[in-house]
Parts: structure tokens; C-alpha cells; sequence
């Protein structure tokens, strides 16, 4: 209970790098301790993440809620820390050295959270018996790509977030055979997918028949291209949500097309295109590419709500990695990548709960009469929270204990 206490306290806190030695100093404990809780004690972490899970379907739940998925990379120095190596880090833009989490987030009217994740461990990683050995990955775990992973959390916690949509940046959507597999699971799925990708437009006109062979069709082209050529009229203006500055505006178009998003995997399956646009921090028109499987008369507004429940999920990580120190650990091994990655989820879930009570709390009531009052209630609730979390390690350490040993906690 303590380590959970001081460690979920300090990932709360205003420390500048939250790690283990800057939570231990600033609690005035042996980093030691702390140390072995994160990264060798063998308590597991799922117990934790499925109450995470069920805690957001249970207050944020609605029939048309959004799962999200998001690879994030924590950029790392060195080549020992479990699945570090030069790879895309989709935040940094680049090919950079550092880890990669696929994270699982959930979106409705209500709010927003972060729900489950997994640490993508790279192909040389999962043939490397020392350096397995080594960070302590469990013998079970074999190569997984991320889509694998991200199917995985849905077959594992889709049951408990209520949802009608499964959406994705453009990783998660580049992948024709992603795509397949969440029609085969009958999920409904709006992802994004690259300037670059081929599209065939079939609610254009076919060109003029030669009077020879087979019927002419439109021809494949990039989709950058293909909306290059839209007249102004074709989009559609929706108000997403009012902003800081006023009203945020998303232009809008679909079609119906054939895709073709990577050269070796031919699927003529029909998806539905979606373009957004909207004008980026400096003022220049920003363009978002999506393909879906829903019916082609889905309302846009629909659509726009999905676009804005993806873009939550982003902040959603933003907030994480700067509120809850979800980049700032120094761990090397499996379990603790794990250990650290639930703690931060479970207090940026901490960040949301109080957002929305705070929203509430504040609704047509005075703030300066009710800030003293509410702080103190906060600090009531950040001990309810570490509670509940250290009651779920105590029965997953005796779950555990029927069946083997495990380290103190």
C-alpha cells in the first residue's frame, strides 16, 4: 500500500521528471524500495488495467462510444531498456530510438480516457533470447505486429466500453488487412490513412466507352490528388465545437471508393473516404484522410463527432505524458515498463474523474466560495483512489499466491 501510495501521489504531483528517484526524494523514502516495486516485484498489472477498463465503460459508457487506438513512442537513450530500438515515434514525426506503446482509449458525449495498453516489442526483440532474458519478457509473449496488439485489447475490453465506432491514426489505418479484420469481428471502424493512398472514386463518372474490351473505370490516384480536383462547393462546413477563439469549423466530404492502401495486398472491398479539413495553428488548411465501413448515408455530423473523439484521445495522451509522467520512467525491464505505464494510466484516469466532477462542482457555482472546500476534497479523493488500487494489488497478490510466488509488494 505504501509504495502505491507515494507512487501514484508523485506521478500527481508537480515534479518536472517523474521517475522513481524524483518520487522517492520528493516523499523522502529509500529509492531502493521503490525501485523493486516497479521494476522486479512481480505483481501483475492486468488486475488493475481490467478495473481501469471497467471503471470508464461504467461511468463514461454510451451505445455510440468511440474506442481509439494510438501508438505513442516514449523516445529513450541506450539499446537495454525491453523493446528500445530505432523505430517510428508517430509523436516526434521521425525515425528516432525509443519504445512504443499502443495505447487504448475511450470517447463519448461524457468524456474521455485512457483505458488498456501494450508495449510493442520489435521482430529482432522477440528472437533475442538474452535480451529477453535479460528485461525479464515473459516466455509466452511472441512477436506481435501493432494491429495484432490492437485487436487484442478488443477481443479483451471491447465487452466492457459500450461503442459503435473503433477508430485509429493513420499506422493503424494503412493496414488493409487491419481493416479486414475488424469487418470479420463486424466492428464498425473510421480510420485514418495516408495522403499517399490509392483511391478509386466510384461515384464519378466512368470515362467514355471505346466501343472495345471491357468497360472503362476511373482510375486509381492518390487521394491528395483526387482532392485537389474538388470544387469549393463540395464541402461541407460543420461546427465541431466552440474553442477558445470562437467556434472550431471542420470541412467535410465522402465518397464511396475502392482503397488501396498498401502495393502487395489487393482488397477491392467498398469503403467509405472521408476528408476533413480545417486551418491548423498558423493558419494553413490542414487535410485528415479517412476510410470507413459505414453505409454511405451516415449523417456527417456523425462522422465529425469521430473525428473529434480521436483527436480527445490524442490530448488524452498529451495530458498523460505531461500530468502524469507517462514518458518520464527509468525502467528497463518488462514488468517494469508495465508497472510504470498502469500507474500512469490509472492517474491520468484520476486527471479525467476530476475534470468532469470539477465541471460539475463548478456548474453555476461561485469558485471563489467553493475552492477550499473542493481542495480538500480532492486530497480525500486521491487517498480513494490509491485505495482501491492498492486493494486490487492485494488480490492480485493472493490470486497469485495459490498458484506460485510473488514478490513482496
Amino acid at each position: 500500500r505504501q509504495n502505491a501510495r507515494v507512487y501514484i501521489s508523485g506521478l500527481l504531483s508537480d515534479l518536472e521528471r517523474k521517475n522513481v528517484e524524483s518520487i522517492a526524494y520528493r516523499h523522502d523514502q529509500d529509492r531502493r524500495g521503490l525501485q523493486r516495486f516497479i521494476g522486479l516485484a512481480a505483481w501483475p498489472h492486468q488486475p488493475l488495467l481490467e478495473e481501469l477498463v471497467q471503471q470508464a465503460g461504467a461511468e463514461l459508457g454510451e451505445d455510440d462510444g468511440v474506442i481509439v487506438f494510438d501508438p505513442s513512442g516514449h523516445k529513450k537513450c541506450g539499446n537495454d531498456s525491453v523493446g528500445v530500438k530505432r523505430q517510428w515515434l508517430g509523436r516526434l514525426g521521425k525515425v528516432d530510438n525509443g519504445q512504443v506503446g499502443i495505447y487504448m482509449g475511450y470517447a463519448s458525449r461524457k468524456d474521455h480516457a485512457l483505458a488498456d495498453v501494450r508495449l510493442y516489442l520489435p521482430k529482432d526483440w522477440a528472437k533475442d533470447r538474452k535480451r529477453r532474458k535479460k528485461c525479464g519478457v515473459p516466455k509466452e509473449i511472441r512477436y506481435q505486429t501493432r494491429h495484432e496488439l490492437a485487436l487484442d485489447m478488443l477481443k479483451t475490453n471491447g465487452k466492457y466500453l459500450p461503442h459503435k465506432w473503433i477508430a485509429g491514426d493513420d499506422e493503424m489505418g494503412r493496414s488493409s488487412r487491419f481493416r479486414h479484420d475488424l469487418r470479420a469481428l463486424d466492428e464498425q471502424y473510421f480510420l485514418d490513412v495516408p495522403s499517399n493512398t490509392n483511391i478509386r472514386d466510384l461515384e464519378a463518372p466512368c470515362p467514355a466507352y471505346g466501343g472495345r474490351g471491357r468497360l472503362s473505370k476511373q482510375p486509381f490516384q492518390r487521394v491528395d490528388v483526387w482532392c485537389d480536383s474538388l470544387d469549393k462547393d463540395t464541402w461541407a462546413r460543420i461546427n465541431v465545437r466552440d474553442g477558445e477563439k470562437g467556434p472550431l469549423v471542420l470541412e467535410i466530404v465522402k465518397r464511396r471508393v475502392v482503397a488501396r492502401t498498401e502495393r502487395s495486398y489487393r482488397d477491392a472491398t467498398e469503403e467509405l473516404l472521408v476528408v476533413t479539413r480545417s486551418l491548423d495553428e498558423n493558419g494553413k488548411m490542414k487535410y485528415d484522410y479517412h476510410l470507413s465501413n459505414a453505409h454511405p448515408d451516415t449523417p456527417l455530423e456523425e462522422l465529425a463527432r469521430v473525428v473529434k473523439a480521436e483527436h480527445r484521445i490524442e490530448d488524452c495522451i498529451k495530458r498523460s505524458k505531461s500530468e502524469a509522467g507517462l514518458s518520464d520512467y527509468e525502467v528497463r525491464t518488462w514488468a517494469g515498463w508495465y508497472h510504470h505505464q498502469t500507474l500512469s494510466l490509472i492517474a491520468t484516469w484520476f486527471l479525467v474523474r476530476e475534470t468532469h466532477r470539477g465541471k460539475k462542482i463548478y456548474s453555476g457555482v461561485d469558485r471563489a466560495t467553493s475552492s477550499h472546500s473542493a481542495g480538500s476534497a480532492v486530497a480525500s479523493r486521491v487517498r480513494s483512489q490509491v485505495s482501491w488500487l492498492a486493494d486490487a494489488l492485494c488480490a492480485a497478490k493472493k490470486r497469485t499466491q495459490r498458484t506460485g510466488s510473488l514478490s513482496s509488494l
